[in-house]
């Protein structure tokens, strides 16, 4: 591991509390060393207060921050001198303690500290950096792990046994650890839990963690235990709809829709199909911050009843087995591991299911090596059970904000690169919805890096770039629940008699046959929906009233309109509603250029703003006000509709 330290780069970061933030991202930057939120800095400082007294002050990673991007306000300002009185105290309840942190910040709005604030206090250094180091959690989770930690690093490091997180590690460490005693240590190994290192500087502290990370890794080189197995899998082998029955019945037993995603890369499915996965697959997490339930599930062949009892009789395990009073609030696995699938990893939403992804492909690494430098050991049972039952654990849990709406469920739209589509995307979005965004533009895979949205390039006109749409939606989510259908086209306007074939060909492609194939494709996606699926068309004012020269676009929607309404007839049985929506005059869609609305405002006599205003209501219709109706006909609120038409127009006299 090389330092990534560049003069140039700290120059840009100005004081002690700068460089502690410009270091702590070098740190962000190495996903061998912390993951999602995982480690934390820390930098003890004298300060003035409003008094004018000088305090000094230990500023800690607060919750919720990562190092990856963190920015000063993400420390919270602690008083150093409150901190180490706790630690002098014979015991303090986890929850007492993130009270007293609370209340020793020196500025109100400040994030909530670390729980390993005091621990950081405690440590007789300036400057102190904690990471989960892949290579070091390699050869602490081992037999003999102790022994070869002092083989590395002599008397560089200080070893800690494992004691868990919170207020008794620190207490611990204050007991076991003097500036005397350590006074040349460079760092400290907490045995299954990662390292620490200290400095009199940012950049010291910082690259000593670099430093001895470095030392770990070399030696698993030595030890042939560096380097990734290699080996071939097959491609995954289930077919979209069998993905959405295993999501159905998880999100069955969660109580709530969930996202799956489908991981059958080479990397994890040879991990899955270890002759020896039964065993390390369940031994427990690399270190007690990464507690991930996983499931391994046998081979069982193509019977998606098997599949489905199996882990219906797993999560029934765990709802009821060797628990005591415990009351698990979701029972859902995180990480899935079967040899004919790969892996899957399952979360609330879709960036939930990446953390557990990449958290367990780090896993994998781990206990990979770990295997080569003679058998994996995580902790025992007991004390990963402590961990996931932390009483800061279920507290969070049980305060966590209430979702949004479509949290864990999955939306497809169609013609998503502009216009009405990307606002459904967005509002889809902002209600907590995984979204896969179809357009031929493609401009659509660069609408977001959120990882609940994915852009597909896909001409609707085309059943094998649908199918395959669907198969890459399903994979990355698990199934789908709603459906936009929304790609259209509005040719130049002709009269009959001037409309030839080819033309009014096209546009049924496009508006009227495209969307049954979708539909048909669909459908028996949208059946396993765990809230039951949506279908929201988008139409026309000219389904209702027509207008001339526009016979290929009028007649096209208006069959699109027949076909919902016979879906809706047809579906509701499988607990699928259908509705429509009949948008007129959006004036931010791509069709309507500068030049073509101001010869339109000129035909009619009209200023820009007055013509767009020229309804019942006398208000602008944008794409956005489409895109909310549409969101919200797929919501709770419509839950019992299903057939309807609905107008967002501004009041249209021929419609009304």
């Amino acid at each position: 591991m090389k330092s990534l330290w560049e003069d140039g780069e700290a120059a840009r970061f100005s004081g002690p509390l700068g460089l502690r933030v410009y270091t702590s991202r070098l740190l962000g930057r190495e996903r061998a060393l912390v993951l999602h939120g995982g480690g934390n800095t820390s930098i003890k400082l004298r300060e003035r207060n409003v008094l004018g007294e000088e305090e000094q002050l230990l500023y800690v990673k607060g919750s919720g921050s990562d190092l990856v991007d963190i920015e000063a306000d993400g420390f919270a300002p602690v008083r150093l001198a409150r901190l180490l009185e706790l630690a002098r105290l014979p015991r303090l309840g986890d929850t007492e303690m993130v009270n007293e942190l609370r209340t020793s910040l020196t500025r109100a709005s400040a994030p909530t500290p670390s729980v390993e604030a005091i621990l950081h206090a405690v440590l007789p250094h300036d400057y102190v950096d904690h990471t989960h180091a892949d290579a070091l959690l390699s050869i602490t989770n081992t037999g003999d792990g102790e022994a070869r930690v002092r083989e590395i690093y002599g008397n560089d490091v200080v070893v800690i046994p494992y004691v868990m997180p919170g207020f008794e590690l620190a207490r611990f460490v204050a007991g076991h650890f003097s500036m005397s005693a350590h006074a040349a240590a460079l760092g400290m190994v907490l045995m299954n839990h990662g390292l620490f290192t200290f400095g009199k500087s940012a950049r010291e502290s910082y690259e000593r963690m670099i430093a001895l990370v470095t030392r770990a890794e070399d030696y698993l080189k030595h030890h042939g235990a560096w380097a990734p197995v290699s080996r071939t899998a097959p491609p995954l082998t289930m077919a979209p709809v069998e993905i959405a029955t295993l999501r159905r019945d998880i999100s069955t037993q969660a109580g709530n829709p969930m996202i799956v995603g489908v991981h059958d890369d080479p990397r994890s499915s040879a991990f899955a199909r270890r002759p020896d996965i039964a065993k390390i697959s369940q031994q427990g997490p690399i270190t007690p911050d990464h507690v991930i339930r996983t499931k391994r599930v046998p081979m069982l062949g193509r019977d998606l009843l098997s599949y489905a009892n199996a882990y219906r009789r797993y999560f029934e395990a765990h709802a009821t087995g060797a628990r005591g009073a415990i009351t698990m609030l979701d029972v859902a696995p995180r990480v899935m591991l079967d040899p004919d699938l790969g892996m899957l990893t399952v979360g609330r939403t879709a960036r939930d299911a990446e953390i557990v992804r990449d958290l367990y492909a780090q896993t994998m690494d781990v206990i990979e090596r770990a295997q080569r430098l003679g058998g994996y050991r995580a902790l025992p049972a007991q004390d990963i059970f402590n961990v996931e039952y932390w009483e800061l654990e279920q507290a969070k849990l049980k305060r966590s904000a209430k979702p949004p709406v479509f949290a864990g469920e999955v939306a497809l739209v169609t013609g998503a690169a502009s216009g009405i589509g990307r606002a459904c995307v967005d509002s889809l979005l902002a209600r907590g919805a995984a979204v896969a965004a179809l357009d031929v533009d493609p401009g659509v895979t660069t609408l977001s890096a959120r990882p609940e949205m994915r852009g597909i390039v896909c001409d609707v006109t085309n059943l094998e770039q649908l199918r395959a749409a669907l198969v890459e939606t399903v994979r990355a989510f698990g199934g789908l629940d709603m459906l936009i259908l929304n790609a259209g086209i509005f040719p130049a306007g002709k009269r009959i008699a001037e409309l030839d074939d080819g033309e009014w060909q096209r546009v049924m492609a496009v508006n009227l046959d495209a969307n049954l194939a979708l539909m048909r494709e669909a459908y028996a996606l949208l059946k396993l929906a765990p809230r039951g699926g949506r279908v929201v068309v988008v139409g026309s004012k000219n389904v209702p009233a027509p207008g001339p020269g526009a016979a290929a676009y009028s007649a096209s929607k208006a069959a699109l309109n027949q076909l919902a309404r016979v879906a809706a007839l047809e579906w509701g049985g499988d607990g699928i509603r259908v509705n429509s929506i009949h948008p007129n005059a959006v004036f931010d869609t791509g069709i309507w250029t500068d030049e073509v609305l101001a010869g339109r405002a000129a035909h009619y006599g009209l200023s820009i703003d007055d013509y767009k205003r020229r309804n019942v209501l006398g208000v602008e219709v944008r794409s956005r006000d489409v895109a909310e109706i549409a969101a919200e006909l797929c919501g709770p609120l419509f839950a019992k509709t299903t057939g309807a038409q609905i107008p967002v127009d501004g009041g249209n006299e021929r419609v009304i």
